[in-house]
């Protein structure tokens, strides 16, 4: 009787309603994302939400303009300052153009290349304009909201779908493996990745915009792209299945890949192999010569750019005589700066600040198959593909090595330059001789 007694009927109501709430939060992410992302379908709700947010971008930023000039401040904008508008000088502003002096120096084409990308316009994630939030209550107001709805709703929906496609990708690819080799294990193990992978690209609420889909790459083949984040296998993997190439890790990671890898033929090494080019070229080689199998996708730049540019591609994956499918890949920087700087955040804090952004925004090029030429060697085949990527995607093409991210210059670098020095030296002292 004691029981009976002590029953609180809160207590009832509190986990009818938690109930409830559940009921209506998976069926609400059961109905909209997860049966969309089965059948590859989208209800536009990604669209309308990516120009809304545009609009509110738009509004924000005239707003900060005006107010900086109604008060009298000094406004940055794409990294200019505008001076119009200072009443008289201060000798506090020779900072100013000394600091700006140094980092006209100090700054090169390879270095900003490892940094996040300047934004034209506020995209209510940073404050990073000029003492806007002296400027309106309004926009602090704005921002605050901005942070309750992304926080609030947006990082636990994200995180309830990565925890849901990761899910399905191990149990199912597991599942599958168990199937004898042929064509349905092939086709299901394709539609499972397929599916996973869409699911994985919804809890980013990545807007995706493909071209040129007739150039998909093909069996056989190799596929390259330029590199920007970890998602780039996400977001190119959503529209279709590759063979991943990557070192075998530990722990979550690890698990994922052996499950992957029964049911579809992966290429993972062990940490002492990844060294060994000959095994490694002797491993894709034997890939690429069953048309049966999935074409491999490679980053050869290894490692992540800040997607204004494309630097120097690794020329191993190109010595394989294999037909190479080319893709550009650009980022939207305004929703949210998808670039990886691993100096400076972990794997698990990066993926936190994708999934609390607004959203990641891309466009997809697939470009016409490349073959190497007659006369050609691996160097000048990569150069020409990544040419081509650069110039499609928009992206400088540069000729660095992408390991100056960690690295120092290489000591053959150095002595190209102390070669040419000596020749203008002695070309310099052969002039003065005859003169």
């Amino acid at each position: 009787m004691g029981l009976f007694l002590d029953f609180n009927p809160f207590d009832n109501l509190l986990c009818i309603l938690l109930g409830i709430s559940f009921t209506v939060w998976f069926t609400l992410l059961l109905v909209f994302i997860i049966v969309p992302a089965i059948f590859g379908v989208s209800f536009g709700i990604r669209q309308l939400y990516m120009k809304t947010l545009l609009k509110i971008f738009e509004w924000a930023t005239h707003r900060i303009e005006r107010g900086a000039k109604d008060n009298n401040h000094l406004f940055v904008s794409d990294g200019n300052r505008d001076l119009d508008h200072a009443s008289e000088f201060e000798m506090s502003d020779i900072f100013y153009f000394c600091r700006q002096g140094v980092e006209s120096i100090m700054d090169d084409e390879v270095t900003k290349r490892f940094s996040a990308e300047e934004l034209e316009s506020w995209n209510l994630l940073t404050r990073s304009n000029y003492n806007f939030q002296h400027i309106s209550l309004r926009l602090t107001v704005l921002w605050g909201l901005g942070v309750v709805i992304r926080y609030g709703f947006l990082l636990p929906l994200r995180v309830t779908l990565a925890f849901t496609g990761v899910g399905l990708l191990v149990v199912l690819t597991s599942i599958i493996g168990f199937l004898p080799n042929g064509r349905m294990k092939n086709f299901l193990s394709e539609q499972v990745h397929l599916m996973c992978y869409r699911i994985c690209v919804r809890a980013l609420t990545a807007i995706i915009t493909y071209h040129d889909s007739e150039n998909k790459p093909k069996n056989g083949g190799i596929c390259v792209a330029n590199h920007t984040s970890p998602i780039d296998v996400i977001i190119l993997a959503s529209d279709g299945c590759y063979a991943m190439v990557g070192q075998i890790h530990g722990g979550l990671m690890g698990v994922i890949q052996k499950s992957m890898v029964k049911a579809c033929p992966h290429i993972w090494f062990e940490r002492s192999e990844v060294k060994d080019r000959h095994l490694v070229a002797k491993r894709l080689s034997d890939h690429v010569e069953d048309k049966t199998k999935l074409p491999i996708l490679i980053f050869p730049e290894g490692t992540c750019i800040n997607n204004t540019s494309v630097m120097m591609f690794k020329k191993g994956s190109f010595e394989i005589g294999s037909t190479v499918y080319p893709v550009a890949i650009k980022y939207d920087p305004r929703f949210g700066d998808a670039f990886w700087n691993s100096s400076q955040f972990g794997m698990v804090n990066y993926l936190l600040r994708m999934m609390s952004s607004w959203a990641i925004v891309c466009s997809v090029w697939y470009l016409p198959p490349m073959t190497r030429e007659e006369g050609e060697d691996a160097v000048q085949f990569a150069n020409r593909v990544k040419a081509a990527i650069a110039r499609q995607g928009g992206l400088v093409d540069l000729l660095w090595d992408g390991g100056l991210k960690r690295g120092k210059v290489k000591d053959t670098f150095k002595e190209e330059q102390q070669k040419l020095y000596s020749k203008m030296l002695v070309g310099t002292q052969e002039d003065r001789s005859r003169s």
